[in-house]
């Protein structure tokens, strides 16, 4: 895609496409918003959207549909078994993905679901380059356990590495080694690293990692579900693939997984998810879970609605145009808060900005959640719902101690095509405001703690006054601004 570029000298990214359809957004007091984090247990996940302004939780199910999309929701073929548009879906599936077996689920962490239980058994390690919350969550339900093999350098957060995503092909063999070949069921990629900041890795990696899966005989399992972000970034750092297509990319990186799965959320914009091969006999041992914990083998407990939109969504994966939004946004994001101080990961990644909590915060020790306390502190004196992606988000061990996240990161997403350029503005402003005040930001401590996946629906609460100060030092600042 060719570059536009301005007369006077600004460099800002400018948005291909027309809004539509609007939806109308609250920025309530400062006042308001400290009552709305008390009730929500300082957990952004449990605020609602009349208390939020700029909705940056996740872009999970939060991007914006096109017209093509909606459009096609009303010719959906809505029956239980034998839908016409499931079988429109296999046809994109194929095109675009290169996997003539589909099994339908309703997200991504069904298709998690699914694999684990027909894969993992108790006792077996699964390579990966990073977990996800929810595959990890998965994998340690039915017994195994992961081995996360980045280049150390990966965790270097402020560094102009461009792909921190890639596994360390050493360590994999390493671990192979270790294991014992019988004791791992799959070796699992993910497009692209969610939990280090939305990173990518290379197509050289990912044939690397090809080529010692079929050394040991090997599954290896893709989580597509960041897929055209992860291309798009290939196309843009990686020399051999600058002159190649979006789709040439795609089937390159889908063709070197036995197993690919992903949450359509994410990769085509709509609700649901898939499990796709071109092995028949890994399809055999998951197609009975599908009625068992999904829905008929046609709509995997998806609308049929929702398989029409996923079915045009995952062709405009293949556009440059749509899918270079948000990356192009969150590196003017990224690289704006970079150039007034702010600790953010570099380079910028996918998914989202992601601010470095640990740095951000230096004086909160992480057993009292920086990266929570961040994402409480942002709401606060924006408006600006954020996720923790730190130790909230990680798990306790078998005795109950905490396992310390390798970073704490607050992550603002960037759905497809959802903010403005004014409203990335007013996320630098306040980003920058609450650094200049990041001393008076404190911990924060559980009170309300789920077993699993905690930081979905757990409850906390500061270790001291600081939230009303900080609100005190915005109204100070700011007069009667909202």
């Amino acid at each position: 895609m060719s570059n536009v570029k301005f007369y006077l000298g600004e460099d800002i990214p400018l948005e291909l496409h027309k809004v539509r359809m609007v939806q109308k957004l609250y920025l309530v007091p400062i006042e308001r918003r400290l009552e709305a984090i008390k009730d929500a247990g300082f957990n952004t996940f449990r605020l609602s959207t009349k208390d939020v302004y700029l909705d940056m939780l996740t872009d999970s199910g939060t991007n914006a549909m096109s017209d093509n999309q909606i459009s096609a929701m009303l010719r959906a073929d809505d029956a239980y078994a034998g839908s016409q548009s499931f079988e429109r879906l296999q046809e994109a599936v194929e095109e675009v993905l290169g996997k003539k077996y589909l099994l339908p689920v309703h997200q991504g962490r069904a298709a998690e679901n699914v694999i684990s239980r027909t894969f993992i058994k108790p006792g077996n390690v699964i390579p990966m380059n990073y977990h996800f919350t929810t595959a990890l969550a998965h994998i340690l339900e039915n017994g195994g356990k992961v081995a996360e093999l980045l280049h150390d350098e990966a965790l270097i957060l402020h560094s102009e590495n461009p792909f921190k995503g890639n596994m360390d092909i050493a360590k994999l063999e390493a671990c192979i080694q270790e294991n014992g070949v019988e004791n791992i069921p799959f070796i699992r990629m993910e497009a692209s690293t969610n939990l280090i900041g939305g990173q990518p890795f290379s197509i050289s990696n990912l044939m690397d990692v090809r080529r010692v899966a079929d050394k040991y005989g090997i599954m290896l399992v893709l989580d597509a579900s960041l897929l055209g972000e992860n291309a798009y970034l290939v196309k843009q750092r990686e020399e051999q693939w600058k002159e190649n297509s979006m789709a040439d990319i795609i089937k390159m990186m889908t063709g070197l997984a036995d197993l690919v799965y992903f949450s359509a959320r994410k990769l085509s914009s709509s609700r649901g998810g898939g499990i796709c091969t071109n092995r028949r006999d890994l399809y055999s041992k998951m197609e009975a879970l599908i009625p068992l914990y999904e829905g008929f083998l046609t709509y995997g407990g998806i609308s049929v609605r929702e398989i029409e939109a996923m079915t045009v969504g995952l062709r405009e994966t293949l556009d440059e145009t749509m899918i270079s939004q948000s990356p192009n946004f969150i590196k003017y994001l990224v690289e704006t808060l970079d150039k007034h101080g702010g600790p953010v990961v570099t380079p910028p990644g996918v998914l989202g900005a992601h601010v470095d909590a640990m740095s951000f915060c230096s004086h909160i020790p992480q057993t009292e959640y920086p990266a929570g306390a961040l994402a409480a502190a942002l709401y606060l004196i924006s408006g600006i719902r954020g996720m923790e992606r730190g130790t909230v988000s990680s798990v306790r061990d078998e005795n109950g101690d905490e396992i310390l996240a390798d970073v704490e990161l607050l992550r603002l997403a960037v759905p497809r095509r959802v903010f403005t350029l004014s409203q990335i503005k007013y996320v630098v402003d306040r980003v920058v405001w609450l650094y200049e005040n990041r001393e008076m930001i404190g911990g924060l401590r559980f009170v309300y703690e789920p077993p699993v996946l905690r930081f979905f629906m757990g409850g906390l609460e500061p270790t001291s006054d600081w939230p009303e100060k900080l609100m005190l030092k915005f109204r100070k600042d700011f007069g009667d601004s909202l």
